[in-house]
């Protein structure tokens, strides 16, 4: 449960302005559609991170216990270095799919914006952090919705109103614990 809950939390915070929230913001205000939007965000999101989740397991299975703690540890840190970087959008992430349609294009734009980003190798550090991989991207996957399906819904005008520097203060500083703890051994009864 502390994997579904924490897992929830940390992306839903983290996903408050970043890169695939301010691309909902955008598919909204062009599209005008929220549910096929928001069925194309979680499809892209359950593929992405269930790849991501994989990823965790496997680390997980093959680097030692020892090295694992460091890596995790360091990942967390490095997550909340970034997550204090605002994120911007290039229009050319939203011109990637017009022929596909409002879900089409909502599923590969946010597929690809998805790769690489903060809340995708957070789910890798939590996976192989937590050692559970179905319930970190259950919740990752729900906290991608809890920060996104507002988006759809409020749009581009409420997006000025949210105090994103607290946010992002907040998502980093549970990063940080999180680095921090492990690196004093909070994972040792998960065997790293």
């Amino acid at each position: 449960m502390e994997a579904l809950l924490v897992s929830t939390g940390v992306v839903a915070l983290a996903e408050i302005g970043d890169k695939t929230q301010l691309l909902a913001f955008i598919l909204a205000a062009r599209f005008k559609k929220p549910w096929p939007i928001i069925a194309g965000i979680l499809c892209a999101t359950v593929i992405n991170h269930g790849l991501a989740g994989a990823l965790g397991a496997w680390i997980t299975a093959n680097i030692s216990a020892g090295s694992l703690r460091w890596i995790l540890g360091a990942s967390f840190i490095g997550m909340a270095i970034w997550t204090l970087i605002p994120d911007k959008i290039d229009d050319e992430d939203t011109k990637i799919a017009k022929k596909l349609g409002v879900f089409g294009a909502t599923f590969v734009t946010f597929f690809l914006a998805e790769m690489g980003d903060k809340t995708q190798i957070a789910t890798i550090a939590l996976a192989a952090h937590y050692a559970s991989p179905i319930w970190v991207v259950l919740g990752t996957t729900m906290g991608i919705l809890i920060a996104d399906v507002p988006a759809v819904f409020i749009g581009r005008k409420m997006a000025n109103k949210i105090p994103m520097k607290l946010i992002h203060s907040i998502a980093a500083a549970i990063f940080a614990l999180l680095g921090v703890a492990t690196l004093l051994g909070a994972g040792a009864r998960l065997g790293f």
